[in-house]
């Protein structure tokens, strides 16, 4: 399953139902999208270390994107950006769950539930 930054979040800030998806989850993915995401919004460098820390700790697999993540996505951005307010980031993030066939799971399923070939579960923080 690949996570969506709102429930790393949620799960940093100490959501227990956020906690307990990633802890009861065996294979956990991000995209580097999300990864980049998550390290930009660090107030420092203490808090950097923390975030690097639980994404070693629970072993996230982070997926890189490629050409095809990169033209999905762009395909998702052209479509999207005027009815939806799709933006590079989340195009990026949604293309690397189609890409690699994974459940997608968020709790910004607004930003999402358009793009009819993603599988998209909604998390309930």
């Amino acid at each position: 399953m690949i996570f969506d930054t709102d429930v790393i979040i949620f799960a940093h800030r100490g959501n227990i139902k956020a906690s307990e998806i990633i802890i009861n989850t065996e294979d956990r993915q991000i995209s580097i999208i999300t990864y980049m995401e998550l390290l930009q919004g660090a107030r420092d460098k203490k808090h950097l270390k923390i975030i690097l820390r639980f994404i070693q700790h629970f072993g996230f697999e982070v997926l890189n994107i490629n050409a095809n993540i990169g033209s999905r996505a762009l395909l998702y951005v052209e479509t999207f950006c005027l009815s939806h307010k799709m933006v590079m980031a989340d195009a990026l993030i949604a293309a690397t769950a189609v890409e690699y066939n994974e459940k997608f799971l968020s709790g910004n399923t607004k930003h999402f539930t358009f793009i009819s070939e993603l599988d998209l579960c909604r998390f309930y923080p």
